[in-house]
């Protein structure tokens, strides 16, 4: 039957598990540390929260989330950008980016079997499985981009107007770009302001990596499986042909004394 060899692939069970376990991580920090960010900027500025000398700006840092005061002589964060949650955050970013990329990686490549790190299976299950990781990465990236970009696509050129009623004073879309999902929006009053903030846009660029590796992985293990089915094609044609003798072929069925 076609299809049936077994081949070597690597064990990332592991790798996903902990992919899983990070990912987890990385959004119950967020939402700790987005909470920890509600009103913080209302009490730097009505002097609630106080710190070294006079306050002079207040920004939003996009990862890990936080608001940061910024104090003469030194800032002044909410809890994500305090030491134990934001260094809790990088580093479970981190574990994530590494064991993804690693697991992704790991389908391009058909190890032999027998090491301790490789599992056998068939190419038609190496197809299901890279597909299925294919599917994943890549409907998260469309999703988030959709969301993110849902303006641009409409129409480029008046995104920053695009989903509102602004009578007969839209605001103007300066320059805008797809990747990252991104324009410039001028106001009547003259105010400029970014149509996403700048950590949704690079949010929704990075997500096309790993969908572009999983469709690498993807593309190469639909090759291979063609191959095969190529190569069993090919040999159940040829013993079909070697299977039917011709006449200069047959064999004898008489006594060799006749």
């Amino acid at each position: 039957m076609p299809n049936t060899r077994t081949y070597g692939s690597y064990r990332t069970g592991g790798l996903w598990a902990a992919a899983g376990i990070s990912f987890g991580a990385v959004i119950v920090g967020s939402a700790v540390a987005l909470f920890g960010m509600l009103e913080f900027d209302e009490r730097c500025q009505q002097g609630l929260v106080t710190g070294p000398g006079a306050l002079r700006h207040v920004r939003n840092q996009p990862f890990p989330p936080a608001t940061v005061c910024e104090f003469e002589r030194g800032d002044v964060t909410s809890v994500g950008g305090g030491l134990v949650l934001g260094g809790l955050l990088w580093l479970s970013m981190l574990v994530l980016v590494i064991c993804l990329f690693a697991a992704l990686i790991a389908e391009w490549f058909e190890p032999r079997l027998g090491g301790p790190w490789v599992t056998p299976i068939s190419r038609t299950a190496k197809l299901r499985r890279t597909g299925t990781a294919f599917f994943v990465t890549g409907s998260a990236f469309l999703m988030f981009y959709a969301l993110a970009g849902w303006k641009l696509l409409a129409g480029p050129a008046s995104a920053c107007s695009t989903g509102a009623d602004w009578g007969t004073n839209p605001p103007r879309t300066l320059q805008y770009s797809f990747l990252p999902p991104q324009a410039t929006c001028q106001y009547t009053s003259g105010m400029t302001r970014r149509m996403n903030p700048d950590w949704v846009a690079s949010l929704a660029t990075e997500l096309a990596v790993p969908a572009l590796v999983a469709g690498v992985g993807f593309a190469l293990a639909w090759w291979r499986w063609r191959s095969d089915r190529s190569d069993d094609s090919g040999r159940e044609g040829g013993s079909g042909r070697e299977g039917s003798p011709g006449r200069a072929d047959a064999p004898r069925t008489g006594s060799p004394l006749t």
